[in-house]
């Protein structure tokens, strides 16, 4: 035996509520009932989301029979660069300890889950403030020796179980440690508390990490002896995949997939002959594909997004969903003598309505409810609380999805197809006229977002910037594409920047383009019922 040998330094990161002292715990009376030497200590984060609570674990890995009567030293705090593993339930609390140098590429194994849990700095964006996974995947790979990825949160929410089991199963599955499996499992079946869903979890997560490893080694005999098979069409019929090129497959097969669950057949083959027409344009701006397809790619993405937009047909149809139902009551994790019931709120307007109806009776419907705003009334709505977990109120929720064909026939859906139709046309013409220039055109679909106030605020944006920044028959007096591909990046960033539209305004005014005209608002004066009284006491 080697008394110079060094323990094994395992550090673990858990957000609040994920059980990482519980996991600790486990870790430490495995090690014991094996016969090994452990020790653990705890650093608590300063909030949820400010900063993880870290544990830091070292095993001895020589039994305790092995070391006659000697007993091993171990540290109560790690060391950057002397990590043997990090294990983390969220992809940027990983990235932030491995930029305080715990983990090395010569050294680390790291696992980290690929789901994250967003800060307040990204929850205040008005527009996606979600940092890049990309960079963050990037860092994580180049500084670990061996690294495993996968979404801890949905295995633990599929289990029925917290984070912490599916850590310990990814620890265990990575053979870090010297213990065998049952002797994992045993301790989860002390628990005596939620032990079914626990076994689960981890036995997801040991399975998950133990198919990345054999992944790896045949992807590494792979490309000792052979290259590798070539890329696939992500989930797209031949016929359709032989249409676009590869890097296109994934996010065209995502759009149309969307488009035949929203409205079905024609509307996905809307999708398709649209898209055609913009990789027709691209090949055209770019036909050595230097770039990659990105406006293709692009619009694939924000295309499908706006396509299918939210209406109260597609409300109902989420909601009365039998995969709703279930994630309702794996979240809630009802017991069997357990009655679960799910109320959803509705309070749809007007505007709602008025959507299913043809241009001439919807325009009826606004017109009243604006007279009704213009005497001082709020604007009308039905308020509705439909229990789903009845028989009646699921059957409403089915009625209201199942107009699907009334979608098409109303105002909203013709509404959307002439402003879509009218973007597309405009990104068709400046990806023909300059690749660069096309590109941020259809990188403005990101402007279209949410619903009621926010979704026409996001059109009204994207058509302002289309008409005074994008549109080439318009005739601004850019010098280049170049100028005007920037003003309009700079327009699309500064409209996602605050929900008032201050920095689109100057943004607009220093690119030599108008400012968004004022919209009017209704001023509704209230009455003070307290008034009389102060007057006739000072009476």
């Amino acid at each position: 035996m080697n008394m110079t040998q060094q323990p094994i330094t395992l550090l673990i990161c858990a957000l609040g509520g994920e059980g990482g002292g519980v996991l600790t715990e486990w870790l430490v009376d495995i090690a014991r009932a094996s016969g090994y030497a452990a020790q653990s200590t705890s650093i608590p984060g300063v909030a949820q989301r400010t900063g993880a609570t870290t544990y830091y674990l070292e095993v001895f890995p020589v039994p305790m029979a092995e070391l006659k009567g000697r007993r091993p030293v171990l540290s109560l705090n790690p060391v950057p660069g002397a990590l043997d593993a990090l294990v983390s339930s969220e992809l940027l609390e990983t990235a932030r300890q491995i930029g305080n140098g715990m983990a090395t590429a010569q050294r680390t194994l790291v696992i980290s889950s690929s789901s994250r849990s967003l800060t307040t700095a990204e929850r205040m964006v008005p527009g996606d403030g979600r940092t890049d996974t990309a960079p963050l995947l990037q860092t994580l790979r180049s500084h670990s020796r061996e690294h495993h990825v996968f979404d801890m949160a949905k295995i633990a929410k599929d289990s029925g179980t917290v984070v912490s089991a599916v850590m310990l199963g990814s620890i265990a599955g990575s053979g870090l440690l010297p213990f065998k499996r049952e002797t994992y499992e045993a301790v989860i079946k002390h628990g005596g508390i939620g032990v079914e869903a626990s076994l689960r979890g981890f036995a997801a997560a040991f399975e998950q990490v133990n198919r990345q490893k054999d992944q790896a080694a045949l992807v590494a005999s792979l490309l000792l002896n052979e290259e590798l098979p070539a890329h696939i069409s992500m989930g797209l019929k031949p016929d359709l995949a032989a249409k676009f090129p590869s890097p296109v497959h994934h996010m065209l097969g995502l759009g149309h997939a969307r488009m035949l669950d929203y409205q079905g057949q024609a509307y996905a083959d809307l999708y398709v002959r649209r898209m055609s027409q913009v990789l027709a344009a691209e090949q055209q701006a770019d036909p050595a594909a230097n770039q990659g397809y990105a406006t293709t790619i692009e619009m694939a993405r924000w295309l499908a997004l706006w396509m299918a937009f939210d209406d109260i047909v597609r409300v109902a149809d989420l909601k009365s969903r039998a995969s709703r139902w279930q994630r309702v009551a794996g979240e809630v994790k009802p017991g069997q003598d357990d009655l679960l019931r799910v109320f959803d709120h509705f309070k749809p307007g007007a505007p709602e309505f008025a959507a299913l109806l043809p241009n001439s009776l919807a325009a009826k419907v606004t017109r009243w409810d604006r007279r009704r705003v213009a005497n001082g009334k709020a604007p009308w709505a039905m308020a509705l609380k439909i229990g789903s977990h009845s028989v009646l109120g699921m059957l409403s929720l089915r009625l209201l999805a199942s107009l699907k064909w009334l979608r098409v026939r109303g105002s909203r859906y013709a509404l959307e197809q002439t402003l879509i139709d009218k973007w597309l046309a405009v990104v068709l013409r400046s990806t023909q006229a300059n690749w660069q220039l096309g590109h941020e055109v259809a990188l403005c679909g990101r402007l279209i977002k949410g619903y009621g106030s926010t979704n026409e605020r996001g059109k009204d944006n994207l058509l302002h910037v289309l008409d005074h920044l994008a549109d080439l028959g318009q005739g601004a007096s850019f010098a280049s594409h170049g100028l005007r591909a920037a003003a309009i990046a700079a327009a699309r960033s500064a409209a996602l920047q605050d929900e008032a539209g201050k920095a689109l305004d100057q943004t607009l005014a220093a690119h030599g383009a108008p400012a968004r005209p004022v919209k009017a608002q209704p001023i509704r004066w209230m009455k003070n019922p307290h008034m009389n009284v102060r007057a006739q006491k000072v009476n």
